[in-house]
């Protein structure tokens, strides 16, 4: 049996989202065509739709733990985000990727606190030293900001692997790709949204947040868009 919270969100659904979008829904059945695609964390707090209050069809997302993109690689035998961002760029033909973090994510303090494994696969240990290049780049852990600051930084190595995929790196020198890193913060409700020029992660829409804004900028601004 499903949980009843979620039988009962779906009659919910049904009596009021898909009532009023009930033509959108059946054109959607014959396929997609978003041109946004996202990439963001699977915490249960950070949703992509409802941070940007999208309708169905209009984003491509793909979670995570820590929202990351790994290098371009061909070994191996699973890539489920390389799958989703091929399927994004290559039949999509998404105009843009947006590489959305988070505070407080688990993932990020996972990798800083060098937490035990949880089982004996790791599989969240071995995932997270994707992040180990961004820890690099800030240097010793130091500072009360410095998970926050890390989080940022794991955004921007995220955006410099999309970069090492062929099909990703011809269409953004093409113009015809354009790669976002963004940032929510859950207790304020603010998204920042990185500066391509200076790496620096400032409010999507200022003075919106319920709390004090500040300037946040990575060590690298060197990475896409």
């Amino acid at each position: 049996m499903l949980p009843e919270t979620l039988t009962e969100g779906y009659r919910a659904f049904l009596d009021d989202r898909f009532a009023r979008e009930r033509g959108r829904y059946e054109s959607l059945a014959e396929g997609q065509s978003p041109e946004i695609m996202v990439i963001s964390c699977c915490d249960s707090r950070v949703s992509p739709e409802v941070i940007f209050d999208a309708r169905p069809g209009e984003l491509f997302v793909v979670r995570n733990v820590a929202n990351l993109v790994p290098p371009f690689e061909t070994g191996g035998e699973y890539h489920g985000t390389s799958a989703a961002l091929e399927f994004a760029v290559q039949a999509l033909k998404v105009k843009h990727i947006v590489v959305l973090g988070h505070a407080r994510c688990g993932g990020v303090r996972a990798f800083a606190d060098d937490a035990a494994p949880l089982s004996p696969g790791d599989f969240i240990g071995r995932w997270v030293s994707l992040i180990a290049p961004a820890a690099e780049r800030l240097g010793p852990r130091d500072g009360p900001d410095y998970l926050e600051r890390l989080e940022y930084a794991t955004v921007e190595n995220s955006l410099r692997n999309l970069m090492t995929f062929p099909c990703v790196r011809i269409l953004v020198e093409k113009g015809r790709l354009q790669l976002h890193g963004a940032h929510f913060g859950i207790a304020s409700g603010e998204l920042r949204v990185r500066d391509p020029e200076t790496g620096a992660f400032r409010p999507a829409v200022p003075g919106a947040s319920v709390s004090p804004t500040r300037l946040i900028r990575c060590q690298d601004g060197n990475a896409g868009g």
